[in-house]
């Protein structure tokens, strides 16, 4: 029986605002390498499971999905970001400034 992840993902760098945060997505472990096809040169392989990504708002949702469906999953905790050290824009030329000019 193939294993699934649960976790909720990252923001992308193309985004700055807080859409689709929070949600949880379900996907499934790849357990065989794929590989490439010599007359086309595309990447395959023999596992559909791994094309399968649902998403659901909360973690429990996911998790009675899960187990209602008897797939064994992993939860992985999303990690907090870091708080952003705030300053403004005039401490760039400030007399007393403590870092190395770069520029």
């Amino acid at each position: 029986m193939q294993q699934a992840i649960i976790y909720s993902p990252a923001k992308t760098a193309m985004q700055s605002g807080t859409a689709k945060i929070g949600q949880w997505v379900l996907e499934f472990k790849q357990l065989q390498a794929k590989h490439n096809d010599p007359l086309m040169g595309w990447i395959g392989g023999s596992e559909t499971t791994t094309q399968i990504k649902l998403t659901f708002d909360t973690l429990e949702q996911a998790k009675e999905y899960a187990q209602k469906q008897e797939i064994p999953f992993i939860i992985r905790k999303p990690k907090k970001p870091r708080a952003l050290k705030t300053k403004a824009y005039a401490d760039n030329y400030a007399f007393n400034k403590r870092e190395t000019w770069t520029h």
